[in-house]
């Protein structure tokens, strides 16, 4: 083979091998970015999940402490009107008694 041909041949497989190079460096570098948007989309998605999950649980936390807080007021106001009822019925016997404590003042003076 004359020696033009063979330089040229080898110019040709040099193009060839630049152009192979480049496209993998282009392939090379499209993945690359596929891959970071695709962490970035990852990294939101789960970011939004705990945000989701964060509040899930702040309504439940809330929901568990409304509900704690109508059990004390009623379990405070069954307490108040038995307490009321308690001191309602002791009203006559009281009375009663400061009568009675009268009744003696007023005897003893006489």
């Amino acid at each position: 083979m004359p020696r033009p041909q063979v330089l040229e041949r080898i110019k040709s497989a040099e193009e060839e091998a630049d152009e192979i190079v480049a496209q993998a460096e282009d392939d090379r570098d499209e993945r690359i970015a596929e891959a970071r948007k695709r962490a970035e989309e990852i990294r939101t998605e789960a970011e939004q999940e705990a945000r989701d999950l964060k509040e899930q649980r702040l309504e439940e936390a809330r929901a568990e402490i409304d509900e704690e807080c109508e059990r004390v007021l009623r379990e405070g106001e069954q307490e108040r009107e038995a307490l009321a009822e308690r001191a309602q019925s002791r009203v006559d016997e009281v009375t009663d008694y400061v009568v009675e404590l009268f009744q003696e003042d007023v005897h003893a003076q006489t």
